[in-house]
């Protein structure tokens, strides 16, 4: 019994010893070691790869977000500000679609198919919207130029960035409304376009927060 008892309480130590070095092994040294090494190594992916104008944060590279007009007295959505590239839809186009504002606590695509009613009529409108709000005098946007992606929100809701071709249809707006030159903008879009990873892993992309930094710069630099 006594030695039953010995043989029980020698296993309970031994397995409170294993518990407590493996839980600073695996609980404190390892992060701690992982997150020295990730802070030397790559500090900006570490923290969130910041991006910063004028000293300070404005967002991340990662994580797109919206550049609307104040909300007014009675709006249940802002309307975008159109002196800006705009992004693309997050998550869903409807009142009741999973994530319309870019909210951090929601990531995730809308569940209808292709031929639900509801999405179909949100692709329809907003793709009218586009060809509306970025058509302008010597300049009209065909229905037919206008990219999936400026209709339709990412896999997860969040997608920074943005097809050239949808950067493209903006161009024209955006120098009127900021009283630039085409070519001026257009340039901003070349500069701000980045290729396929290692030249074919994905498409060309933009990021619609760095490009709108840039273009705050160059009518700055105007002004």
């Amino acid at each position: 019994m006594n030695n039953s008892v010995g043989n029980t309480g020698r296993v309970l130590w031994a397995g409170l010893r294993a518990l407590l070095v493996l839980t600073v092994i695996t609980g404190v040294l390892y992060p701690l070691a992982v997150t020295g090494i990730a802070q030397v190594a790559f500090p900006g992916k570490a923290n969130g790869s910041e991006v910063k104008a004028d000293g300070k944060v404005v967002g991340s590279e990662l994580i797109g977000q919206t550049y609307n007009l104040p909300l007014k007295e009675g709006e249940e959505t802002a309307a975008p500000d159109l002196k800006w590239f705009q992004p693309r839809p997050s998550n869903g186009l409807g009142a009741n679609s999973v994530n319309t504002q870019y909210k951090l606590i929601l990531s995730g695509a809308t569940n209808r198919s292709g031929d639900n009613e509801d999405l179909i009529k949100w692709v329809t409108d907003a793709k009218a919207a586009v060809v509306e709000d970025n058509s302008v005098k010597g300049y009209r946007v065909k229905p037919s130029d206008v990219p999936a992606d400026a209709v339709t929100s990412s896999g997860s809701g969040l997608d920074p960035h943005i097809s050239p071709e949808y950067a493209e249809i903006q161009v024209h707006r955006v120098a009127e409304k900021n009283h630039l030159g085409v070519a001026q903008v257009e340039k901003l879009v070349a500069d701000h376009t980045d290729d396929r990873i290692l030249g074919f892993i994905g498409e060309p992309r933009v990021n619609v927060l760095q490009l709108n930094i840039a273009l705050k710069n160059l009518t700055a630099a105007k002004g």
